[in-house]
Formats: structure tokens, sequence, C-alpha cells
């Protein structure tokens, strides 16, 4: 487990709440990421997933 940090964690360092990490998650959008129970586990070094909803400017 050392090399996983948690819902929590991954909220802090990412600037987005816990329940949008939840929803990454749930659809495969964090590598990486295993479920454990009811608890994700996030590998440290996982990057933070574009947002789908802003598109990339040319």
């Amino acid at each position: 487990m050392l090399d996983y940090i948690s819902v929590q964690q991954a909220a802090d360092q990412w600037g987005i709440s816990k329940r949008r990490i939840q929803k990454l998650c749930e659809e495969n959008r964090i590598a990486g990421a295993v479920r454990f129970g009811r608890a994700w586990a996030i590998p440290k070094d996982a990057e933070k997933p574009a947002d789908a909803r802003k598109k990339e400017k040319k």
C-alpha cells in the first residue's frame, strides 16, 4: 500500500473534490486505480486526467 494514495490525498493534491476522484476511478480514467472494498487506492505517480468538459485550443 505504500505506492498508493487515498481519494482524499488525491483530491488535495489535484485540487478537485473527493466525489470527482471517485467518479474518475469508476470511469477508469485514472490509470492503475484499484478498488479495495468501498475504498479506492490511487497510484502515487498517477496523472490527473484532463477535464473532458474543456476542449483543447489549437
